[in-house]
């Protein structure tokens, strides 16, 4: 292709325009923006600055944006969980191709639904999976596949969500309530879920699961603790109490996650008034949250290979650690710290910096930018269909086995079968 692709950016949040949209915009030789949808008219002046595009290329909504003839190559659907289904299915009607935030859909139905037709059409669809496309798991899937460590028996996985990062986007923000999103072993964890079976190379059989929202509720709110952080009496004694990170923040990182989800272009000032008046300044224990604060997840594989997962909001930091245990050794993986220890039985251990392996640790460790260019390489004819890469059929069984977590969840611990 001799020309830049062109894109449609459906949602221009802290994903569709903070992340993707700005990394589109460093590579103008493969890629122009030419259309944004949003609902928030402050959000699209953003697109238009950041990206040039005119007013008439903005629109009001994804479906808005949807109803005219096909405006790109590719569409970027960035918009709030329940929506990627029907926005999807009818950008795949207009035969775009699609990077398609996680989660597909909450429903198991929708997400066979959209690959059948992504492939029936023959579009190229990628999820968002973005752990995939970093140095650090990319190394690991090296080194498993090598039989350094033998063949995997055994997965131990942490995600440390953080206490803060649970406070900001699980209990105040936009993926706290699972009607309006989804369950949280999905919306946060189909990450993991894809992840660990992408580094083995096994399906997953049977699933089971327990956990629950243990913390965050009115029942546990502390004795004199206000509606608001902005007005509580007990608020420099709350660790959930954020003013200061997000100030914190915005002082070293300026208009970055998380203050520019706070405030769209955040100021001081902004960021004050909508803690005042906006969702992220709630006490914690007063919101209409819903999701599990702490989960595990048991997977038994095909062949027998065992996976267990934990995701918990109490942590101090945040972090995905895992351990893998071989028939010939053992691999420890510190993602936070960027170290993989390679432990061959009798051998002396072996420390990988994975910083010595690459320099571009930004958004997800990398991730973000590894996967949109992948993707515009993939598009524009330049790639062959990459092994790392999460086509809709390859993600699709993340999803499903996280829904028999949750299920598996809500029936106290109930083996489900795939």
């Amino acid at each position: 292709m001799n020309r830049p692709l062109t894109v449609a950016v459906a949602g221009c949040g802290s994903r569709g325009q903070d992340t993707y949209s700005k990394i589109l915009v460093t590579m103008p030789e493969k890629a122009k923006i030419v259309a944004a949808a949003d609902l928030d008219p402050e959000k699209l002046a953003g697109m238009r600055k950041l990206t040039g595009i005119p007013e008439s290329a903005c629109y009001a909504s994804a479906e808005e944006m949807l109803q005219k003839p096909k405006l790109a190559d590719i569409m970027l659907i960035c918009t709030p969980d329940r929506c990627h289904y029907a926005q999807a299915k009818a950008a795949l009607l207009k035969d775009y191709d699609l990077l398609l935030e996680k989660p597909i859909s909450p429903s198991a139905d929708e997400c066979r639904e959209l690959r059948d037709i992504a492939l029936n059409r023959k579009r190229k669809v990628a999820v968002c999976h973005v752990l995939r496309y970093t140095v650090f798991y990319q190394k690991i899937k090296e080194l498993m596949d090598s039989g350094v460590i033998g063949e995997p028996m055994n997965l131990q996985a942490i995600e440390q969500v953080g206490y803060w990062h649970q406070a900001h986007s699980f209990v105040r923000g936009n993926w706290r309530n699972k009607e309006m999103s989804s369950s949280m072993i999905l919306q946060k964890c189909c990450h993991d879920m894809d992840i660990l079976l992408w580094l083995t190379g096994k399906h997953c059989e049977r699933v089971s699961s327990f956990g629950s929202l243990s913390l965050f509720r009115a029942d546990k709110a502390p004795e004199g603790s206000g509606e608001r952080c902005t007005e509580c009496a007990i608020g420099a004694e709350c660790p959930y109490n954020l003013i200061n990170l997000y100030l914190e923040e915005y002082r070293k990182n300026g208009d970055d996650w998380p203050q520019n989800v706070v405030a769209f272009e955040p100021t001081e000032e902004k960021l004050l008034e909508a803690l005042r008046t906006g969702p992220y300044g709630r006490c914690v224990y007063r919101c209409d949250n819903n999701v599990v604060d702490h989960q595990v997840v048991n997977l038994e594989l095909e062949g027998g290979a065992t996976v267990n997962f934990t995701m918990t909001g109490f942590t101090a930091h945040g972090g995905r650690i895992l351990r893998v245990g071989g028939t010939l050794g053992e691999l420890y993986c510190d993602m936070k710290e960027n170290i993989i220890k390679v432990m061959r039985y009798g051998k002396p251990d072996e420390i990988i910096d994975v910083r010595t392996l690459t320099n571009d640790f930004s958004g997800h460790g990398g991730g973000d930018a590894r996967l949109v260019r992948e993707f515009v390489d993939l598009v524009r004819g330049e790639i062959g269909v990459s092994g790392t890469l999460t086509s809709i059929d390859r993600s699709v069984e993340s999803h499903l086995v996280a829904l028999a977590a949750e299920e598996s969840r809500l029936c106290h611990g109930k083996v489900i079968e795939l």
